[in-house]
């Protein structure tokens, strides 16, 4: 007969790619991890994680039963609740991915406040510009900006309307002047930083794209966001990066009548099964918070 705690190890010790990190996360011995999957797998009838004395990685077989063993530890979360009604008292882990940029000066306060509602709940939070693989790494939702171009994901939209735009701060302005026209960016210290591997240079507004160039670079979004707030040149960031910064007097919006590149925003996840009451709760709130810097954006216009 499967185990239940079985099919909760097999499902942690795939995301997180190790027995140790499951084992630590559930406060076992690695010994009693790698027993739980062998015995999973003799009840199988099948192998479903190949082992080195290094690492692990998932079978053909394990790929094609991590869905259902999600499904099945979904379901018998949701059939608990649905035991205790409408009660909505949050336990276990959630882990969530973001940017870095973002996750800082955005998500922090906003999921920090989401525990403080639901204190049984614990919040892992990764922050990374590098994109999770919500299929390897120790993750539950990741929020991400961009289309969803994998079919293998879903994607539930925050802010499908959310954009780049242009700013600085106001004594980059004082000292450069502020541009009138797309071309005038050509003539000014553009902040550059990497997007997907490359270094983003080319900055789309309304139906044109201009190359910019600029004396400094990153390859973190957020150092790109400190540099504009220090008077070091002109950025192009997401709407949801900057609202604070611009409701705050900290940067101006530049050629605001000119569209940037859309960037929604977006939670995703691998299966509908992780959706369950945390992250249905949690996707709430987050909509939420994005309709209120979306009025902000419309103000600021």
């Amino acid at each position: 007969m499967l185990r239940i705690t079985d099919l909760e190890l097999f499902v942690r010790s795939s995301a997180l790619g190790s027995f140790t990190a499951a084992a630590h996360e559930a406060d076992l011995l690695p010994g009693q991890v790698a027993a739980a999957i062998k015995r999973l797998e003799r009840d199988l009838d099948v192998r479903l994680i190949a082992r080195t004395t290094r690492s692990l990685r998932l079978t053909a077989e394990g790929e094609l039963y991590l869905p259902t063993a999600l499904s099945v530890l979904e379901s018998l979360r949701q059939g608990r609740d649905n035991l205790h009604g409408a009660r909505t008292t949050l336990r276990g882990v959630l882990h969530v991915s973001a940017p870095s940029d973002l996750g800082r000066n955005i998500l922090l306060p906003w999921l920090s406040e989401f525990r403080r509602e639901h204190p049984e709940l614990t919040l892992r939070f990764h922050l990374s510009d590098q994109v999770a693989d919500l299929f390897r790494d120790p993750v539950d939702v990741a929020i991400r900006y961009g289309l969803n171009q994998e079919a293998n994901y879903i994607a539930l939209p925050l802010a499908p309307w959310n954009r780049r735009v242009l700013v600085a701060s106001p004594d980059y302005l004082a000292r450069h002047g502020r541009p009138q026209a797309l071309d005038d960016l050509q003539q000014h210290a553009c902040l550059l930083y990497l997007q997907l591997g490359r270094t983003y240079d080319k900055w789309r507004l309304g139906n044109r794209t201009v190359q910019v160039s600029g004396p400094l670079f990153s390859d973190d979004a957020d150092v790109v966001r400190r540099w504009a707030l220090l008077g070091e040149g002109i950025a192009y960031k997401s709407w949801l990066d900057v609202a604070m910064d611009i409701q705050e007097g900290r940067l101006k919006l530049l050629l605001g009548h000119l569209p940037g590149e859309p960037a929604p925003f977006n939670l995703m996840c691998t299966h509908r099964a992780q959706l369950g009451k945390p992250v249905q709760l949690l996707l709430g709130m987050l909509r939420v918070r994005c309709q209120a810097l979306l009025d902000l954006r419309a103000r600021a216009q």
